[in-house]
């Protein structure tokens, strides 16, 4: 998906940040310090946990029509076409049940695979099964047979702040598990195109092609984001990663577990950013939310109390910065759920309760309707 110059690209790794950074940090400092500062100790406990992903599938052939004629292969005995073409491909994944050998990756790692590999840190290559796939949010889970695994906790990526340190751990092309630091860069990254569901984590920790579906983790060795794309001009990582948060993963994991696939819901609404001209045409002074343009018949949202020109400010007390947000809140939830609107209107706040449910329209793989 092409962004003015650049490329967001799916990606399967993580490489070395620069290994001259801290050149030059005078040794005095520690002088009195038995041991240097180093991630090591955290690194032993969380790798064990990052997997090394291997697929195959075969592709296809067309066959030539004309080899299939007999007097041509009666005069000329052409050699057979093969019938496909096998393919592989390489990414990262990361064990988040022991006990039942569940392992959570990118969508794109293991689509259309006809063979799975997984790799553990101590080398041991077992066969994995697929547990179920969603498309839109571009999260796998896959199952691998339970023995002596160790699991990754999983840290509430809602604490997250621009500006915690995290390292990421996963399978740079194909070299093998390697980790990098850095720092998160933004947070609530939407609207770039790479998935249908975007909420992700900005961050400098180098990541290239091969890291997709390893680990984004903190200082304590916690799971706060699955790596799945880059920002980048030539394919290379230049310093702009993204990764899907840990709730938003597990929140899909769950359906997956539970339904094999995920029940999203719709309430039925059209909506779009609160821009400065609809703040000075509303006469308010809140500067983010998500303004509803359209209610559609026969929805969730036209058998509530919700109107054309409500400014929804948050659902389920948290708070709706924009209409991507506000989507992927919805888009999130599964069919059946009550949520609580908060919305504002004529300048007076109001609350709702809505059932959402299920979307009967289908949308394109790795896409979504417009609506919320």
């Amino acid at each position: 998906m092409r962004i003015g110059k650049f490329f967001i690209v799916g990606l399967l790794s993580i490489a070395l940040g620069n290994p001259s950074a801290n050149a030059g940090l005078p040794l005095s400092l520690f002088e009195d310090s038995e041991e240097l500062p180093s991630l090591a100790p955290m690194l032993e406990k969380a790798t064990p946990s990052v997997v090394n992903i291997a697929t195959r599938n075969r592709t296809p052939v067309p066959g030539n029509p004309l080899f299939k004629d007999p007097f041509f292969r009666f005069f000329f005995n052409p050699p057979d076409s093969p019938k496909t073409i096998p393919r592989q491909s390489l990414g990262s994944g990361v064990i988040i049940s022991a006990r039942e050998g569940l392992v959570l990756t990118n969508n794109h790692v293991i689509d259309k695979a006809d063979e799975i590999t997984v790799t553990l840190r101590d080398g041991r290559q077992l066969s994995a099964k697929v547990v179920g796939t969603d498309p839109p949010s571009d999260i796998a889970v896959i199952k691998i047979p339970a023995q002596d695994l160790t699991a990754l906790p999983m840290a509430n990526s809602d604490t997250l702040r621009v500006g915690d340190f995290v390292i990421a751990i996963g399978n740079p092309f194909g070299l093998g598990q390697t980790v990098t630091s850095g720092i998160v860069s933004a947070l609530g990254r939407s609207g770039l195109g790479i998935e249908g569901y975007e909420n992700f984590i900005q961050t400098d920790a180098s990541i290239n092609p091969g890291n997709s579906g390893g680990a984004l983790v903190n200082l304590r060795g916690e799971l706060v984001g699955i790596n799945t794309a880059i920002f980048t001009p030539d394919g290379g990582n230049v310093g702009i990663g993204f990764a899907i948060p840990s709730n938003m993963a597990r929140e899909i994991m769950e359906q997956l577990l539970k339904y094999g696939e995920v029940h999203r819901g719709r309430l039925g609404i059209a909506v779009q950013d609160l821009t400065p001209e609809l703040i000075k045409a509303f006469g308010i002074d809140i500067r983010q939310g998500a303004v509803v343009v359209q209610v559609l018949p026969n929805s969730a949202a036209a058998e509530s109390e919700l109107e054309v020109g409500d400014i929804i400010v948050a659902v389920d007390d948290q708070p709706v910065h924009n209409a991507d947000q506000l989507r992927n809140l919805i888009g999130l939830s599964r069919a059946g759920k009550q949520i609580n609107l908060t919305v504002l209107r004529n300048g007076k706040e109001i609350h709702l309760t809505i059932t959402i449910k299920k979307i009967t329209t289908t949308s394109a793989p790795g896409k979504i309707a417009p609506y919320s």
